[in-house]
């Protein structure tokens, strides 16, 4: 998807025209894929821009930064009212975020812990991930022969920038082959999640989503669907999927960040129909959070003043 500039960009404590925030071609980040990032997104609102769950998002990017040595150059506290004001500077109603921690230059080679750490943070008008009619109709995904990181390969609990070779992978595969997108197995053929999205399933009115320990990252959107579920009474289980739960399944729906709550139409040819009640209604009740409508979930936001 293209990326529509907007005026600043916030990097290491000042902002920076967006057409000027460059980073040297000897950034080890560059060469070893050390670095790690969020998405997260901006809604607007009837009282302003409204960022979801924001805080949430940047503890977990500390936590990120944590699993790969790295101490960002702000605390979290100081992170959150940056991302609040550079929207704020940007003058954006709605848009995605992305703060990055990486490696600066000044080192290079294997060994990550001699070289300085920057931070960055950027933010755009940025629509539908999988496509605007993916909301009503679902999306057609392929079960990839790619398969997710082992936990003791590259920690999965970390959003890290190198880690993504291997969605982009499955992303590819997919793409390539006629797909919206492409859902990972892990190496003992459970299912993990879509190329950066996590997944569910729903058969005889249960929702269930595969357990972080089967290799998926814990997602903050994942979270907030498995409240919601929770609180419309509709019953919410952590197991194992194989394959065949996914071509059985009375519904399925990705969420994400950038994807949101988007059904799934067909699994491998499989078709398993327009999206059913389920899927519907989380999807409902969900928007209605992410723009104030909901009382419920009036925490999740975080408006820039």
């Amino acid at each position: 998807m293209a990326i529509q500039p907007t005026g600043k960009i916030w990097m290491d404590g000042e902002y920076v025209d967006w057409d000027r925030a460059l980073v040297h071609v000897l950034t080890p980040s560059l060469h070893y894929g050390w670095g790690v990032f969020e998405g997260i997104r901006c809604y607007e609102t009837a009282e302003g821009p409204a960022v979801f769950r924001l805080t949430e998002h940047m503890a977990r990017l500390f936590r990120s930064a944590k699993i790969y040595h790295m101490d960002p150059p702000v605390s979290l506290e100081g992170s959150v009212k940056v991302v609040k004001d550079l929207v704020a500077v940007n003058g954006l109603k709605a848009c995605y975020i992305r703060p990055l921690v990486y490696l600066g230059y000044g080192e290079m080679g294997l060994n990550p812990l001699g070289a300085p750490v920057r931070m960055a943070v950027a933010c755009w008008p940025w629509g539908a991930y999988l496509g605007e009619a993916a909301f009503a109709t679902g999306v057609r995904v392929k079960v990839s022969s790619w398969r997710r990181l082992d936990p003791n390969v590259i920690p999965p609990a970390a959003k890290a920038t190198g880690q993504y070779l291997n969605s982009s992978l499955a992303k590819a595969e997919a793409v390539k082959a006629g797909y919206d997108e492409g859902v990972l197995l892990n190496a003992q053929g459970y299912v993990t999640d879509g190329s950066g999205e996590n997944l569910f399933v729903v058969r005889g009115g249960v929702l269930r989503t595969p357990p972080l320990a089967a290799g998926c990252l814990a997602g903050v959107t994942r979270d907030s669907v498995m409240r919601i579920a929770a609180d419309l009474g509709v019953p919410v289980e952590e197991s194992d999927l194989v394959r065949t739960d996914l071509y059985l399944a009375d519904e399925a729906f990705f969420t994400g960040t950038a994807a949101e709550v988007v059904p799934i139409r067909e699994v491998d040819d499989r078709v398993l129909g327009e999206p059913g009640p389920v899927t519907r209604r989380l999807q409902e009740v969900f928007t209605a959070a992410t723009r104030g409508r909901e009382p419920r979930y009036t925490d999740w936001l975080e408006h820039v003043e």
